[in-house]
C-alpha cells in the first residue's frame, strides 16, 4: 500500500486504486501513524494529535474505537499494537511524506556534489508530491506540518538554485519574486531573486531587491544582511560572471546563513561549541556510537534515554565529536526553570542581545532570536541533561527543527521528549559477565573498571586472583558506568574483595566521585534521588512499592500487588527507573535498593510484601495442576519468569510468620521446581520453613507439611530431626493415601519412601484404586505399578505397565512423565541385556527432557545411555555421556544423578584397568549419594559391587 498524507489523507492499494477510510478521526489517526511509519507512537501524542488540548472523557476507549475502525479498513496487521502505542507496519518510503524527504535529501547531496541536472529532476520529483497543505486531515499536528512545509520550502530553494546552476534564470524570476514576497525575511530567496535578475540582464534590479533586503533585516530584526546575501550584493556590484558555490554553507556561524550563495564550506570537523577533550578512555561503547552516527545521518531528533549513570552524556559527547560539521553543546543540568532552556542555548551559541533597544529596535525574545540564527544553518544541537526540564526542551526542540531545516538535536533525558519525529537510542548498562565467565575482560563492564581501577591504583589488573570479585562488583552494579567508576575509585583505600564484600551497602560505599562532577554524579545515591525527585506522588508510590518483585513485574502483577494502574508503571518506564524486558518490567538492582529504602521509610513494607506473597500463592494455585498437562511448557516458561519471586514470597511467609501460607506456596511449587532442578536453594528454603514451624503441625495440612520435608530432603544430606520428619512421613500419609490438593506428592512420596512392606501387597493396592483416579495421576499410577513389577521380577508384566503408562502419559501430552517411563522401560531393556533398546529410550527420553529444559532428567537419561554404550562395549561414547551427565547434575544440585554419572566413569576406568582413578570415583560418588532415598538404593548397590571389583582386582 502507499500512504498520502502531502495534502488530504488516501490511500492507495497495490493496484493503485483508492481505499475507502472512513470518517475525519479514522483519517486523522491514519496521519499521525503514516508520518512514523515503521515506528511505535506513543497513545499521548495519538490523544494530542486526534483531539487537541481538550480530549473527551474515556479518552483512551475512543483511541482504541479509532484504531479498531483503522484496522478494519487497512487490514489487522498493518497497525500494530504496542505496550508504548500503536505503529503502522509498512516501509517508510511507502509514504509520501518519508519518500519526499529521501528525494530531497538526495537532490540536495547531488546539488552539493555539482550534479546540478540530477539535482534538479530529483527535487522537481520530490516537490511533486505534494497535493495541498500537509497532513490535513490532522488538524491539531501543527508542529509536524510546519516542519513538512519548512522542509518544502527549503527544497524549493535548492531546487531554484539547481535550476540557476543550469542557467535557467529568466525562467525563474516570477517565481522567485512570488517567493520573496511570500517570506519576505528568507535571504537565501533574496539571494537568489538578485542571481537570476543579473542573469536576465536586469542588474540595477538585483541591487534594489538587495536593497529592500536590507531595510528590511533592520526593521524587523535589527541585523545585517548575512554574509551570503552581502555576498551576492558583491559579486552584482563587480560583475562578478561566477556568484557563489551551489551547495548551501555548512556550519556557518552568522546569525542568519543564507542557502549556499557566496559563503565556503567549513572545513571538515567543523565548530564544536561546548565540547570538552575527555580525560578518561572511552570503553565498551562502539556498537552504540555507530549506532547513534547512523539515526543522526536518518533523523532530525535523537534523543539518547536511559537510567541515570548509564553514560548517555559521554556518549553523546563522543557521538558529537564525530560529527564533520558544526556542533554546539549545550548542558541543561544547572537550568532551574523551563524558561531558562532558550537562553542557555543562546549563551552556548555566544549569540548576544543588542546593547540597546528602541521602539524602531525592540528586545526580540529568545526562541525569536535562535529562529532567526538558526534558520538557515547546518548544526548539530546537543541538549544534555533534559529530564527535569522535558516539557520545554521538547517545546524549544520541535519548534527550532520546524523552522531550521538544516539543523539536528541530539538530547540526553531519562524520559523521551514525546514530539513527532524523534528517534530514540535506549542506552543500557554495560554488558555484563556471567557469574564464572571465561575471559572477563570479553565484557565492557569488567574492562571499564580494569581501565579505571588501573588510574588509582598503578599496576592494577583483572587476573585469575581478582577476577571473581571483579565480575561479582559489576555485576552487582548492574553495569552501570557511573557506579562502576565510583567502585574502582574505592580501589585508592580498599582492596578489591573488600569492595565487592561491602556492596550489600552501596550507597554508603560509593560516595567519592570526581569533585568536578555534577553534584548528583558524585554518589551513587545522588545518581538515583535525582531521578526520584523528578517523580510525582503516584510515580514514587508505585516505584517504592515495585522494589518487593526481585525478577521484575508484568503490568498485572505490578497493579494488584502496588494498587495503582499501570498506567503509572507505564510512566515509570518512560522516565528510565523501570526497563521494559520480554514483557516485564525491570528495575536495576541499584535502583530497586533506593526504592526498597524509600518503601520502608513509608512503613508500606509489610502490606506490599504481602499483596505480593497472595499474588504468588494464587499464581502457583493456578499454575500447578496445568504443568502436568498438554501446556506445562507454556507454564513452565511463566514460571521460569517468575521463579526469583517465588522464592522471594516463600522467605517472607517464613520471615513475618505466616507459615501456613509459606507451605502452600512450596507445596504448589515443588513440581515447578522439581522439573527445573532446582534442588539445593529450593532445599533450603524448605528447610528454613520447616525450622520456623518447629514441633507443630498444622491441622489440615499434612499434605504441604509432607511436601516441605521431601523438598528439604533434595540436597541428599539429612541430620536427625530430617530423619525423623522422614520417617513420620508414613504415618501421617500412609501408601494407599491419594492427594487432593497437592498432586505432585504421588510422585515424590514414593520416590523418597518408597513402597513399606510387602511390595506384592502395594501393587495388588496400586491395582484397586487406580482406575478411578484423575489423568495424571492414573497415568502416574501404571508407571508404579511397572517399577514394581520390574522389582518383583515380573518383566513381561512390568513392560504392559510400562506401555501403558507411556500411552497415558502421551495422551494428556505430559512430557515429563513420558520422559520418567522411558526411563524405567531403559533400565528394563538394560536389565535384560537388551542394551541398543536401552540407548534408544535413553535418547528419545533425552531429546524430550532438552525440549522441557529438564536439567536433572537430561543428566539421567545421559547416564542411561552412558550404561547402555557400556553394555554395547563403547567405554568412550560412555565416558562422554556420563561427563556430561556430572556437569549437569552438579549445576542442578541432583546428588543422586551425580552420583551415578561418577559411577559410570569409574566403570569406565575399570574397564580401561585405571584402578586407581576408578577408586577415586567411586569413593566420591559414595559420598555424593543420597543415604536416605528410596530411589538411590540401587546407584548404592552398584557402587558397593564396583567398588568389591576394584579391590579384588576383579
Amino acid at each position: 500500500m502507499r500512504f498520502e498524507i502531502l495534502g488530504p489523507t488516501s490511500v492507495l492499494d497495490e493496484d493503485g486504486a483508492p481505499v475507502a477510510l472512513g470518517g475525519p478521526r479514522v483519517r486523522a489517526l491514519l496521519t499521525l501513524l503514516a508520518l512514523n511509519a515503521g515506528r511505535v507512537v506513543g497513545a499521548g501524542q495519538l490523544v494530542d494529535g486526534l483531539y487537541g488540548p481538550r480530549p473527551p472523557d474515556g479518552v483512551a476507549n475512543a483511541l482504541q474505537s479509532q484504531v479498531s475502525r483503522l484496522r478494519r479498513a487497512l487490514g489487522r496487521d498493518l497497525v500494530e499494537f504496542h505496550p508504548a502505542g500503536y505503529r503502522l507496519v509498512a516501509d517508510p518510503q511507502d509514504v509520501d511524506a518519508r519518500r519526499f524527504e529521501l528525494l530531497a535529501g538526495d537532490g540536495r547531496r547531488a546539488l552539493a556534489a555539482g550534479d546540478a541536472r540530477r539535482a534538479a529532476a530529483l527535487l522537481s520529483e520530490a516537490l511533486e508530491l505534494w497535493r495541498g497543505v500537509p497532513l490535513a486531515d490532522a488538524p491539531h499536528a501543527v508542529s509536524a506540518a510546519a516542519g513538512l512545509e519548512e522542509l518544502r520550502l527549503a527544497a524549493t530553494e535548492d531546487r531554484l538554485q539547481a535550476d540557476l546552476e543550469l542557467g535557467r534564470h529568466r525562467d525563474l524570476v516570477a517565481e522567485l519574486r512570488r517567493l520573496t514576497a511570500a517570506h519576505p525575511l528568507r535571504e537565501r530567496l533574496r539571494a537568489q531573486l538578485m542571481r537570476a535578475l543579473y542573469g536576465s540582464g536586469r542588474q540595477a534590479e538585483a541591487l534594489a531587491v538587495y536593497d529592500e533586503a536590507r531595510l528590511l533585516l533592520d526593521r524587523e530584526l535589527g541585523i545585517e544582511p548575512g554574509a551570503d546575501l552581502t555576498a551576492a550584493h558583491l559579486a552584482v556590484l563587480r560583475a562578478d560572471p561566477s556568484l557563489a558555490p551551489a551547495v548551501p554553507p555548512v556550519g556557518r556561524t552568522g546569525p542568519a546563513a543564507s542557502g549556499g550563495d557566496g559563503a565556503s564550506a567549513t572545513p571538515a570537523g567543523g565548530l564544536k561549541r561546548g565540547l570538552r577533550a575527555q580525560l578518561t578512555s572511552f570503553v565498551g561503547r562502539a556498537e552504540e556510537l555507530a549506532q547513534v552516527g547512523a539515526r543522526l545521518r536518518d533523523n532530525r531528533l535523537v534523543t539518547l534515554i536511559g537510567p541515570g549513570g548509564a553514560g548517555k552524556t559521554r556518549l553523546a559527547q563522543e557521538a558529537s565529536a564525530q560529527e564533520p560539521g558544526d556542533v554546539c553543546f549545550v548542558p541543561l543540568a544547572h537550568v532551574a526553570g523551563a524558561t531558562g532552556v532558550p537562553g542557555a542555548v543562546l549563551v552556548a551559541l555566544d549569540i548576544r542581545d543588542a546593547l540597546l533597544h528602541t521602539p524602531q529596535r525592540p528586545a526580540l525574545d529568545p526562541v525569536t532570536r535562535l529562529i532567526t540564527a538558526l534558520a538557515e544553518r547546518d548544526l548539530l544541537l546537543v541538549l544534555d541533561n533534559c529530564e527535569h526540564l522535558v516539557a520545554a526542551v521538547a517545546e524549544l526542540a520541535d519548534g527550532l527543527l520546524a523552522s531550521c531545516p538544516g539543523l539536528r538535536v541530539l538530547t540526553t533525558s531519562r524520559e523521551a521528549l514525546g514530539i513527532t519525529g524523534e528517534s530514540i537510542v535506549p542506552v543500557s548498562p554495560l554488558r555484563l559477565p556471567p557469574p564464572e565467565p571465561d575471559d572477563p575482560l570479553e565484557y565492557a563492564a569488567v574492562r571499564l573498571f580494569a581501565d579505571r581501577a588501573a588510574a588509582v591504583r598503578p599496576g592494577f589488573a583483572v587476573d585469575a586472583g581478582n577476577a571473581a570479585d571483579v565480575v561479582r562488583i559489576c555485576r552487582a552494579l548492574d553495569g552501570l558506568p557511573l557506579a562502576i567508576e565510583l567502585a574502582a575509585a574505592r580501589l585508592r583505600t580498599l582492596p578489591v574483595a573488600d569492595v565487592a564484600a561491602r556492596l550489600d551497602d552501596r550507597f554508603r560505599l560509593l560516595t567519592r566521585g570526581s569533585r568536578t562532577a555534577l553534584p548528583r554524579h558524585q554518589t551513587l545515591r545522588a545518581v538515583v534521588a535525582w531521578s526520584w525527585d523528578l517523580l510525582d506522588d503516584a510515580e514514587q508510590r508505585l516505584a517504592g512499592r515495585l522494589s518487593v518483585f526481585v525478577g521484575g513485574a508484568t503490568p498485572e502483577a505490578a497493579e494488584r500487588v502496588c494498587g495503582l494502574p499501570e498506567e503509572v508503571l507505564f510512566s515509570l518506564a518512560e522516565k528510565s527507573l523501570v526497563a521494559y524486558v520480554g514483557g516485564r518490567y525491570r528495575m536495576l538492582d541499584t535502583i530497586r535498593a533506593f526504592c526498597a529504602e524509600r518503601l520502608a521509610e513509608s512503613g508500606e513494607t509489610a502490606a506490599i510484601r504481602d499483596a505480593h506473597t497472595a499474588y504468588y500463592l494464587d499464581l502457583v494455585l493456578t499454575a500447578d495442576p496445568l504443568l502436568r498437562t498438554a501446556d506445562q511448557l507454556d507454564w513452565l516458561a511463566r514460571l521460569d519468569e517468575e521463579g526469583d519471586d517465588l522464592e522471594a514470597a516463600v522467605r517472607w511467609a517464613t520471615e513475618s510468620g505466616q507459615l501456613e501460607t509459606g507451605l502452600r506456596l512450596l507445596a504448589h511449587s515443588a513440581c515447578y521446581w522439581w522439573m527445573r532442578g532446582h534442588r539445593g536453594a529450593i532445599a533450603g528454603l524448605a528447610a528454613g520453613l520447616l525450622a520456623a514451624i518447629g514441633d507443630a503441625r498444622p491441622a489440615g495440612m499434612e499434605e504441604e507439611y509432607v511436601m516441605c520435608v521431601l523438598v528439604t530432603a533434595w540436597t541428599g544430606v539429612a541430620d536427625d530431626d530430617l530423619r525423623e520428619r522422614l520417617a513420620e512421613v508414613r504415618e501421617l500419609l500412609p501408601i494407599t493415601h491419594l492427594p487432593e490438593r497437592v498432586e505432585f506428592l504421588m510422585m515424590m512420596r514414593s520416590m523418597f519412601t518408597g513402597p513399606p512392606g510387602d511390595v506384592e501387597e502395594i501393587y495388588h493396592e496400586l491395582l484397586a484404586f487406580t482406575e478411578g483416579l484423575p489423568p495424571w495421576q492414573r497415568a502416574l499410577s501404571f508407571s508404579g505399578s511397572g517399577f514394581v513389577l520390574q522389582i518383583l521380577g515380573r518383566a513381561e508384566e512390568s513392560l504392559a505397565a510400562f506401555r501403558r503408562a507411556l500411552a497415558a502419559f502421551r495422551a494428556i501430552g505430559e512430557r515429563w512423565g513420558t520422559v520418567l517411563v522411558l526411563s524405567g522401560l531403559g533400565a528394563l531393556a538394560s536389565e535384560q541385556g537388551d542394551y541398543a533398546a536401552s540407548y534408544a529410550l535413553s535418547d528419545e527420553a533425552l531429546t524430550l527432557a532438552r525440549e522441557l529444559d529438564a536439567r536433572a532428567e537430561m543428566a539421567e537419561a545421559l547416564c542411561r545411555r552412558g550404561d547402555a554404550l557400556l553394555g554395547m562395549g563403547e567405554p568412550l561414547g560412555g565416558r562422554a555421556d556420563y561427563e556430561e551427565a556430572a556437569e549437569l547434575a552438579r549445576r542442578v544440585g541432583s546428588m543422586d544423578v551425580l552420583a551415578w554419572a561418577d559411577l559410570g566413569l569409574a566403570e569406565v576406568a575399570l574397564s580401561a584397568g585405571e584402578r586407581g582413578l576408578a577408586l577415586s570415583l567411586l569413593a566420591q560418588a559414595r559420598a555424593e549419594c543420597p543415604d536416605d532415598w528410596y530411589s538411590t538404593e540401587e546407584i548404592r548397590n552398584r557402587i558397593d559391587a564396583a567398588l568389591d571389583r576394584a579391590v579384588s582386582g576383579r
